[in-house]
C-alpha cells in the first residue's frame, strides 16, 4: 500500500478523495488550515469523518506558508508515491473581494508543494484547476485546448498561473503533473456556497432562493464519487496533462430547482436578480481525454446524485440548516 500528501483534505472532494484512498488500504496525509472560507461546520464534519478510518494522519497547516515547505518534509513518511494538491481557494465572486488570498493559496501554495516533490523526490502531483480558464470566448462543450489565457476573474487567474508553475517544475525537474479542470461537482457535504447545497437548503427551509438572471443559464454536474475517482486515476503517469473532469451532464438552473421541488416535496420560493458579471452562461465540459487518458467514465447520473445529496441533506438537517449560505 501506498502513502499519499493529500491537501485541502477537510475540503469538499479532498475528503472523498482521502476516503477512497484510506478504503484502499492506503495511507493518506492530510493537510488543511481550516480557514473559514465558508462555514467550519461542514469542514470539522468531513474530518471527523475521516479521523475513524485506519491510516489517516492529519497536520494543520498552511500550504501558502514557506515554513510550511520544511514542515511538511520533517512530517511525510520516507516514500511518497504522490501529491494530491486539492487546496485552494475557490470561487469566483468571492475572489472579487480579496484576490491576494486567491494568489496565496492557489498560486504561492502550489508552488511550495512543488519544491517539496523536487526535495522530497515525490514524482507525482496531480493538481486541482478550475473550468472558470475558458471564460466564453469558445463553444461548449469545452476542449482543454480551447483558449485559456483570457481569465475573467482573480480565481481563474490564479489557476492559471498555478499550471503554469507546475510545467515549469515538470520542465526542469521532470515532476509528473496532472492538472484537472473540474467543473460543477455536487453532493453530500457540499460547499455552502455552491447552487446545489444552497437551493437544497433554501427549498427545505422556505426561503426565498435567489437566482441570477432568468434561470436559463446551464451548468454541467458530476457527482463527487465520479470526481473523486477520476482524480485517483489521474495519479497514473501522464508527463505533464491538462484534463477536464466533470460538467459531462447539463441542465438549466430553472430545471435542478424543479428537480429539488420534487425530492424534497416543496415548492422553491424564486427571486430573481440581475446576472452577475462574474458568472458564465454556460459551463459544459468535453471529457474525451480524460476517457482517453484516464480511463474516467462517470457512473452516478444526475438524478440518482441529487437524490443523494437531498437524502443527505435531510439526515444531516438539524445543524446541516444552520450552515452560512453566502
Amino acid at each position: 500500500m501506498a502513502n499519499y500528501l493529500l491537501t485541502g483534505t477537510a475540503g469538499f472532494i479532498a475528503f472523498r478523495v482521502a476516503s477512497f484512498l484510506l478504503e484502499a488500504g492506503h495511507s493518506v496525509y492530510g493537510v488543511d488550515n481550516m480557514n473559514d472560507a465558508y462555514d467550519i461546520r461542514l469542514k470539522d464534519y468531513r474530518l471527523d469523518s475521516l479521523r475513524l478510518l485506519p491510516g489517516f494522519h492529519f497536520l494543520k497547516l498552511d500550504i501558502a506558508d514557506r515554513a510550511a515547505i520544511d514542515a511538511m518534509a520533517d512530517w511525510l513518511p520516507g516514500e511518497v508515491v504522490g501529491v494530491i494538491n486539492l487546496a485552494a481557494r475557490a470561487g469566483v465572486r468571492t475572489s472579487l473581494t480579496d484576490p491576494w488570498v486567491y494568489l496565496d493559496t492557489n498560486m504561492t501554495g502550489t508552488l511550495n508543494l512543488l519544491e517539496l516533490c523536487r526535495r522530497k523526490d515525490i514524482q507525482k502531483l496531480v493538481l486541482a484547476s478550475t473550468s472558470s480558464l475558458y471564460a466564453e470566448v469558445s463553444e461548449p462543450p469545452f476542449k482543454e485546448t480551447d483558449d485559456s489565457d483570457h481569465p475573467l476573474q482573480p480565481y481563474a487567474a490564479s489557476k492559471k498561473g498555478a499550471e503554469a508553475m507546475a510545467h515549469a517544475y515538470h520542465h526542469l525537474y521532470d515532476i509528473d503533473v496532472t492538472v484537472l479542470r473540474y467543473f460543477t461537482v455536487y453532493g453530500p457535504a457540499g460547499r455552502p456556497d455552491m447552487v446545489m447545497f444552497r437551493f437544497c437548503q433554501w427549498i427545505a427551509e422556505g426561503r426565498p432562493v435567489i437566482v441570477n438572471g432568468d434561470g436559463e443559464q446551464s451548468r454541467g454536474f458530476t457527482y463527487l464519487d465520479d470526481i473523486a475517482r477520476g482524480t485517483i486515476q489521474a495519479l497514473k503517469p501522464v508527463g505533464y496533462e491538462i484534463i477536464n473532469l466533470g460538467g459531462h451532464e447539463v441542465i438549466t438552473i430553472n430545471h435542478l430547482i424543479r428537480m429539488l421541488e420534487e425530492r424534497i416535496g416543496k415548492p422553491a420560493h424564486v427571486k430573481h436578480q440581475p446576472f452577475h458579471l462574474a458568472d458564465v452562461h454556460t459551463n459544459q465540459a468535453d471529457v474525451t481525454r480524460a476517457k482517453a487518458l484516464l480511463g474516467w467514465t462517470p457512473q452516478v447520473d444526475l438524478a440518482e446524485g441529487v437524490t443523494h445529496l437531498v437524502e443527505w441533506y435531510m439526515r444531516e438537517r438539524a445543524w446541516a440548516s444552520q450552515v452560512d449560505t453566502p
